[in-house]
């Protein structure tokens, strides 16, 4: 008898075998050596079953570790099932608590450990040291400061802030929950702070955009003979780039390579974060092209310096090279676009970029990226086309929205659309003050003097107040910061005279104040130019011919949006001095050199 040949589907190697399957199961003296190899809540339901049938569901040490599972990468789902072991413990001990409490606090919804930290005072057990950390953490992700400050109270009634663990969560606390000065006060009163304490109040400062006190203490740790690691650097980095402070920058760049931290993907963007919103796109560039990865953020980042130094088409290359890399873009790469084309007039292209990220990667568009569309028609000229995108917005539309339509409306001297403009403003917000200067600045143009009148009582009434203009520089590592009008008050009379000829020396070549843009009724042509002369990016740009050796770039950072007058001055003295300045203000760069600026004065 002919002996039958084997299947073509058959094997002589038995099938592998779920770690979790009923016969593996048995196959185990003790449920716990299983939970290493469980890698989802199916299997581990699985493995409390077994613990069931085996008569381990009182069992301390399982219940722990099925719990410590659940809250390992918390979801609704894992938590849920988390407390519901928990709940079905008689009695629970600190320790079981605290990691419930880690679990809520790194899950959607954080204050439930606060509200479990009730039961655990109800029961008459003594939170620990590691109580207060997930505790903290919880109230920092849902910016709930009053439950912070009361566990605050707690943990210093029970001796805990000297812990090596509660400083830092304490301070991360009130930074996230908008107290950088309470952080402080934390801070000062630890007698010796580690790296990790220090990280935690120069992230504080920096994200607070408090950049002096972030570098003064980075300084302050050099000196305690700490070693900053990745984490300080980054925040480091943070602060000089919103001080435009690039002699530190490229210090800390050198400590980075000098200490290896160049290897980490997220320093390296930072830095090129940093080296573009100082203003050297080259060095920007450079770092760039030296990464050996270069993961989404880091092509994000290069393709935002490209945008915001005005290299639109630059920009847009990247991109396409970024695609040919098989790197995913995600929504901060197409604010970059959007950006680039915002600021070179490519509305076309901008309208593609914006229906792609949808369409074709997946990306659904947020609050910033309609913001650069209305930038982005705004700036074209399109204000009809910009008012109705905003009217057809899946979402409400916020004052910051319309805020960039009027601003739009300023540009194009547009004064029917900018009431209408306002009217939507003021139903949202009717206390910021920049939007009554707008409408009140167009209206003294248009020498509609009772209606600048009326917006002025109005701007009173409401307290809403102008934020003034403030520019930085920085000369031999300290940075200078100079206010609009600072020079008929509080600066040096050697500046003031200096800012005075320098103002005389351009008018030999063609520069005439434009006197409209100061809109006061009773000021003359006199006071108005006058006005005009101690703006904060002049006093900050005579500085630096003044204290600069001749031929050195000049780099300002300004807070708000550079003026005419300020622009066309800038691009004389960059031609009759042969300087060439960059000045950051809050929207893009603007590279001035033999008389021209590289935003084509499209801006």
């Amino acid at each position: 008898m002919a002996t039958a040949s084997p299947s073509p589907l058959s094997t002589s190697h038995p099938p592998k075998e779920d770690p979790t399957s009923a016969s593996a199961l048995s196959a185990h003296h003790h449920p716990l050596s299983l939970l290493p190899k469980c890698n989802s809540l199916k299997q581990l339901k699985q493995i409390q079953a077994f613990a069931l049938k085996t008569h381990l569901r009182h069992d301390a040490s399982v219940v722990n570790k099925l719990v410590s599972f659940c809250t390992r990468c918390p979801n609704d789902a894992s938590m849920a099932h988390a407390q519901k072991l928990f709940d079905e413990i008689p009695h629970p001990d600190i320790a079981l608590f605290n990691t419930m409490f880690r679990g809520y606090s790194r899950g959607d919804d954080p204050l439930r450990a606060v509200a479990l930290f009730v039961r655990v005072l109800s029961l008459g057990l003594f939170p620990d040291g590691y109580s207060f950390p997930s505790l903290l953490k919880a109230c920092a992700g849902a910016k709930a400061l009053a439950e912070g400050e009361q566990l605050h109270c707690f943990a210093v009634k029970l001796g805990l802030t000297h812990n090596v663990y509660v400083p830092p969560t304490l301070i991360n606390m009130y930074t996230e929950c908008g107290d950088v000065d309470a952080a402080r006060r934390v801070f000062d009163k630890i007698s010796d702070p580690c790296v990790v304490t220090y990280n935690s109040i120069i992230t504080g400062y920096a994200r607070s955009s408090r950049p002096n006190e972030a570098l003064a203490l980075f300084r302050e740790m050099q000196a305690s003979n700490l070693r900053p690691d990745d984490v300080t650097v980054l925040s480091v980095l943070s602060s000089c780039a919103l001080l435009g402070s690039l002699e530190l920058g490229k210090w800390v760049h050198e400590y980075v390579k000098r200490h290896g931290l160049d290897e980490y993907v997220k320093v390296n963007t930072a830095v090129i974060d940093m080296f573009a919103k100082c203003g050297s796109l080259e060095d920007a560039i450079s770092v760039f092209e030296s990464m050996k990865i270069k993961d989404t953020q880091a092509w994000s980042a290069i393709i935002v310096a490209y945008a915001s130094h005005g290299h639109g088409s630059r920009a847009i290359s990247m991109f396409e090279e970024m695609v040919r890399a098989r790197v995913s873009p995600d929504d901060i790469t197409f604010l970059g676009l959007l950006h680039a084309c915002s600021h070179t007039g490519l509305v076309e292209e901008g309208y593609r970029f914006f229906y792609d990220m949808k369409n074709i990667y997946g990306i659904d568009p947020g609050i910033k990226h309609f913001g650069c569309m209305v930038d982005l028609l705004g700036r074209a000229g399109r204000l009809d086309e910009a008012y109705n995108f905003i009217h057809e917005l899946p979402i409400k539309p916020t004052p910051i929205l319309w805020r960039t339509l009027l601003s739009a409306c300023s540009s194009h001297n547009n004064i029917d659309m900018a009431k209408q403009v306002i009217q939507r403003i003021f139903e949202l917000e009717d206390t910021h003050g920049g939007d009554y200067v707008v409408l009140s600045n167009m209206c003294a143009r248009a020498g509609k003097w009772e209606e600048v009148d009326l917006l002025r009582k109005m701007m009173n009434e409401q307290g809403a107040v102008k934020v003034p203009g403030c520019s930085s520089i920085e000369v031999d590592n300290v940075v200078h910061e100079f206010f609009s009008g600072d020079g008929v008050r509080s600066v040096s009379t050697s500046l003031r005279h200096a800012l005075d000829q320098l103002i005389e020396e351009l008018k030999l070549v063609g520069y005439v104040p434009d006197t409209s843009l100061v809109c006061h009724a009773n000021m003359d042509e006199k006071d108005k130019e006058i006005a005009l002369r101690y703006h904060s990016e002049k006093l900050a740009i005579a500085f630096g011919l003044l204290n600069t050796p001749p031929g050195t770039m000049i780099r300002v950072v300004k807070n708000l949006r550079v003026c005419r007058d300020c622009h066309s001055a800038a691009k004389l003295v960059s031609l009759i001095f042969s300087r060439q300045i960059i000045l950051r203000d809050i929207q893009r760069f603007h590279h001035f050199k033999d008389g021209e600026c590289s935003c084509g004065d499209y801006w």
